[in-house]
């Protein structure tokens, strides 16, 4: 059984910094492609960026040049580094993956960006 868990939300001022993590078990992690998301109240989900299996990355323009997407394979975990947040960065945080024609998603890490 495929299973993902975010952990490292959390309430942080304007400018701050955060990184979640989400881990993988029940599969071959080195194989999957990737994705974080977030979805704000009253909003669809959207992809904030995904890393295939070889470690290409792809950011949605909204947080190019200030979060980074990256993965252990040893650890069977992926990461994303979250800089200059911004309060519009609020949202819950989910990772997901695509696996046997199904999506998998974690429970989701809320973040809040206020002062």
């Amino acid at each position: 059984q495929v299973q993902l868990v975010e952990s490292g939300g959390g309430l942080v001022q304007p400018g701050g910094s955060l990184r979640l993590s989400c881990a993988v078990s029940g599969t071959i992690f080195s194989t999957l492609i990737m994705g974080w998301y977030r979805q704000a109240p009253g909003k669809q989900r959207d992809l904030v960026a995904s890393i295939t299996s070889g470690g290409s990355t792809n950011y949605a323009d909204s947080v190019k040049g200030r979060f980074t997407i990256s993965r252990d394979n040893a650890k069977n975990t992926v990461y994303l580094q979250m800089n200059s947040l911004k309060p519009e960065d609020t949202a819950v945080y989910y990772c997901m993956t695509y696996l046997n024609f199904r999506n998998y998603w974690g429970q989701g890490t809320q973040v809040t960006v206020s002062s």
